[in-house]
């Protein structure tokens, strides 16, 4: 068998776990833990406090700082409501594509890895290799985020990241940052007749969003120079507004979720900064005036940043050197690798698949792509 179709049976084992982000993840991850500790790699399974998910963290080569990460999260999307033409958690492969919930995003990448770890595991020497699953990327890179948080405790780094999500294996550099966030609002319910005696959340949410819209504008007024983002500028989405459940009643309760997507950091803290003044200073005087028990909470779903182009970035030149590209891209989508970068780690994106196919009904990767992914898998253990 060769290494390719070992891989393509390796992504159907993958595939096997309905790993959605709403369910455990813990399947998979004792999966990949057995099959990381057979081939004699260091295993350290890192649960989250419920105990339903865990990162893994498959180590080979010598302890300590530096040497290299190959990341990818284990975590799907749901497939509910979508027109899947066959079971979305049994692969099945027509005319060279693979197609299943997760192929391309990003179980794919995880398959070559683990088919090609034996390989890199034999050519590692004076740098540790760490093959990094994470959970819960998909809803906020909170694996990602935990263990971030631990290797600073820890005061350790690995000093190179690859992380494989589906860029058709071209070099990514740069990509936005992904603010999420759910704003509430508390008011006096009463009668449609009498507008003055209560406190209509709704209204007081339609102002919020006003702001958001006018701040949307003003963003555009901060690009960059010279940003290569599509659009160069910070975005603001308001994806939802819900409140009230009849015409003639105050309504007391309100929710916004919206999102921002930052260029860079100095425009999320700009935008926080005005909503906080606005609420304090507008919002919560005309409230209170009414009810001093009104209020406005605004509740951090995640907070991952984006990953900077930098002038130096020996990641990303790794990867260049690997797949043979003459250049890099910026993506809008967001990945793990900005929380990396963060900690002072070289940080870059390249996986096989696309992105047009990934949250999509029967979703697929292509043998073709897997088979370049373990190009530059068997290429970086020549360099290893």
């Amino acid at each position: 068998m060769t290494l390719l179709d070992q891989t393509v049976a390796t992504l159907g084992d993958l595939i096997s776990f309905p790993s959605v982000s709403s369910d455990s993840n813990i399947h998979v991850i004792g999966y990949l833990a057995r099959r990381m500790e057979d081939m004699g790699a260091r295993i350290e399974v890192m649960h989250d406090e419920s105990g339903t998910k865990a990162n893994l963290v498959a180590t080979f080569g010598p302890e300590g700082d530096g040497g290299l990460m190959l990341c990818g999260h284990t975590d799907v999307v749901p497939v509910a409501d979508q027109p899947w033409t066959h079971d979305p958690f049994e692969m099945v492969e027509r005319d060279g594509l693979l197609y299943g919930r997760g192929t391309c995003d990003m179980k794919g990448f995880i398959a070559a890895c683990v088919e090609a770890a034996p390989m890199l595991a034999e050519q590692v020497k004076n740098r540790p290799l760490h093959f990094v699953f994470t959970h819960d990327e998909e809803v906020g890179c909170l694996g990602a985020q935990a263990l971030v948080a631990l290797l600073k405790k820890r005061k350790m780094r690995p000093a190179l990241a690859i992380i494989g999500e589906p860029t058709e294996m071209r070099v990514i550099e740069g990509h936005k940052g992904c603010y999420e966030y759910y704003t509430e609002f508390t008011g006096l319910e009463g009668h449609g007749s009498a507008p003055d005696r209560g406190v209509n959340a709704v209204e007081f949410a339609s102002r919020y969003v006003a702001r958001l819209l006018d701040l949307k504008d003003q963003l555009k007024a901060r690009t960059p120079p010279g940003s290569r983002f599509d659009p160069p500028w910070t975005t603001i989405n308001v994806g939802a507004l819900t409140g009230g459940h009849a015409h003639n009643v105050i309504p007391a309760r309100a929710e916004i979720a919206w999102e921002m997507r930052p260029v860079v950091t100095g425009d999320a803290d700009f935008v926080k900064a005005d909503l906080e003044a606005y609420v304090a200073d507008v919002l919560l005087p005309a409230m209170r005036a009414v009810d001093p028990e009104a209020g406005i909470v605004t509740r951090t779903v995640a907070e991952v940043p984006g990953l900077e182009p930098m002038d130096t970035n020996a990641a990303r030149d790794l990867c260049c050197t690997l797949t043979g590209a003459n250049g890099t891209h910026i993506v809008p989508f967001g990945t793990e690798a900005g929380l990396f970068q963060s900690l002072g780690i070289d940080a870059v994106v390249c996986g096989p698949g696309s992105i047009q196919q990934a949250h999509m009904a029967d979703e697929f990767i292509s043998r073709a792509q897997l088979g370049l992914c373990l190009d530059m898998l068997t290429r970086l253990g020549a360099r290893l």
